[in-house]
């Protein structure tokens, strides 16, 4: 089912010779729904990002997690897009991961990507204990975004890029869920009356 969400983005920007920057956008926000988005997302990620990413790259993070996509809308054009995967890390921990975000340049600087962050991010924070991702070093606007959401720098991926740049994995802690929160007072409960508790359970 897509989550159809509308939202008023008045924050105005200047011209710039090669392109018109917008403001004023009314914006509709829309998960993945099937097969005929596929072109779409891939025609957005091809022109904007400048690692190469074959069909199969496509299909094995849309048919998997297709309720990890969201892309972004004015009228019947599509500016804006996000793909993310989750599955189980180490230590028995849920990881989302945020593999590709593009926002057209003339819809840059109005908190759309932030926007498609926050969307995939509630939909991981379900089942996920953190979120990852990666970003060049040199992409001064994405880790401001990305700090600006409570992402911290993990560590430093040397070479990490075809194009040769360093990357930063970035990490964000998302709060326990309920049923994490209610384990959690239990064994502190048990472990305040001395009583044994199984520590693989």
């Amino acid at each position: 089912m897509d989550d159809v969400l509308k939202t008023d983005d008045a924050t105005a920007v200047s011209a710039t010779a090669d392109t018109q920057i917008k403001s004023n956008v009314l914006v509709e926000y829309r998960q993945y729904s099937g097969e005929d988005d596929l072109p779409t997302v891939m025609r957005l990620i091809d022109n904007e990002l400048s690692e190469p990413y074959s069909i199969f790259t496509y299909r094995y993070f849309l048919h998997n997690w297709p309720q990890l996509c969201y892309l972004a809308y004015e009228g019947a054009h599509c500016f804006g897009t996000i793909v993310c995967k989750m599955d189980q890390h180490r230590d028995a921990l849920m990881r989302g991961y945020l593999a590709m975000l593009v926002v057209e340049k003339p819809y840059r600087s109005l908190g759309i990507g932030s926007q498609l962050v926050k969307r995939a991010i509630a939909e991981m924070a379900k089942q996920c204990d953190e979120v990852v991702l990666e970003a060049e070093v040199t992409n001064t606007g994405a880790l401001a975004l990305y700090q600006n959401l409570g992402f911290i720098r993990d560590k430093r991926l040397h070479r990490y890029y075809l194009n040769g740049v360093d990357a930063y994995r970035l990490k964000l802690m998302l709060p326990l869920r309920p049923d994490q929160l209610a384990a959690q007072q239990l064994h502190d409960l048990q472990v305040a009356e001395g009583v044994p508790v199984d520590v693989q359970g």
